[in-house]
């Protein structure tokens, strides 16, 4: 009897471990295979014009500068934003929010932003910000992004300060701090690799959205450093040149969509490299 038992545990064991195993080589074949055409179709397209002329005409030379630095001044803006909102609510959702009634309700109201279609947020803010004054601008692009990634800042810093031990917030009340003194200069230092993380997540996130740009930038064929006006943005750019009937657009849009995976990739090994360093200093 004992032996079936643990014949069966192991069976059992074996047979999930080799689940997980064929799950994590599906999605790594998935991403193997997404990296492989983007590098097969863009790599060629990639020169020195991408990074110092403006979108073309139809065949005209041209390149991705406009929409390259729209899509960062948007993504500052956004980020900027998201960074402040979801810092400050996950803190107050893990440290002062707890399990109360309103503290739920917030907690439930984030999920629903953080799984809202994208395009839903885009039209929000096109009656919030873009029809009130009366035109596109960059502006309105940076809040709709980060509406998007204010949610997710706020659940991985609610997350990841509930992992922090009591004992730290118990060494600054022995000290005589105030709560929020413990909380900025101690629980924060301690969970500094988690908020970079979900800054990180929420830059992903962000960084590819098209539908709600459409609603609020708009685009702009044009450079411009006037985040008032309609401005060009990189996913924008990549969505109306992959559909095109031209051959160097849509050149042009593997290039900008190998650029934006290989920004984002960038990222989030050097926020790797960085949490590491963390964790290993004495």
């Amino acid at each position: 009897m004992t032996f079936d038992r643990r014949f069966r545990r192991r069976a059992a064991n074996g047979l999930f471990v080799g689940l997980y195993a064929l799950a994590t080589l599906l999605a790594l074949s998935a991403l193997g295979l997404i990296m492989w055409s983007l590098l097969k179709q863009g790599l060629g397209g990639i020169d020195l014009d991408v990074f110092t002329r403006d979108t073309p005409a139809p065949g005209s030379l041209g390149g991705l500068r406009n929409a390259i630095v729209g899509s960062a001044m948007m993504c500052l803006v956004a980020m900027a934003i998201a960074l402040i909102v979801g810092i400050l609510a996950g803190t107050w959702l893990a440290e002062y929010g707890g399990d109360s009634a309103y503290g739920q309700l917030v907690r439930f109201l984030n999920d629903v932003l953080l799984s809202a279609p994208s395009i839903l947020v885009g039209l929000f803010v096109y009656e919030l910000v873009v029809r009130p004054f009366h035109g596109f601008s960059g502006l309105a692009g940076g809040v709709a992004l980060a509406l998007i990634a204010a949610p997710v800042v706020t659940r991985t810093t609610e997350d990841i300060l509930r992992l922090q031990p009591n004992a730290l917030r118990e060494a600054g009340v022995a000290l005589g701090a105030a709560r929020w003194v413990t909380i900025r200069k101690i629980i924060w230092r301690g969970a500094g690799g988690g908020l970079l993380t979900g800054g990180l997540l929420a830059f992903a996130r962000i960084s590819g959205e098209t539908a709600p740009l459409l609603f609020t930038a708009l685009n702009n064929q044009f450079f411009a450093l006037d985040l008032t006006k309609p401005t060009a943005s990189l996913p924008a750019v990549i969505f109306q040149y992959a559909l095109s009937a031209y051959d160097d657009w849509r050149a042009l849009a593997w290039a900008g969509a190998l650029l934006s995976a290989l920004t984002v990739l960038s990222i989030n090994i050097i926020g790797g490299v960085i949490i590491a360093r963390g964790n290993t200093r004495p």
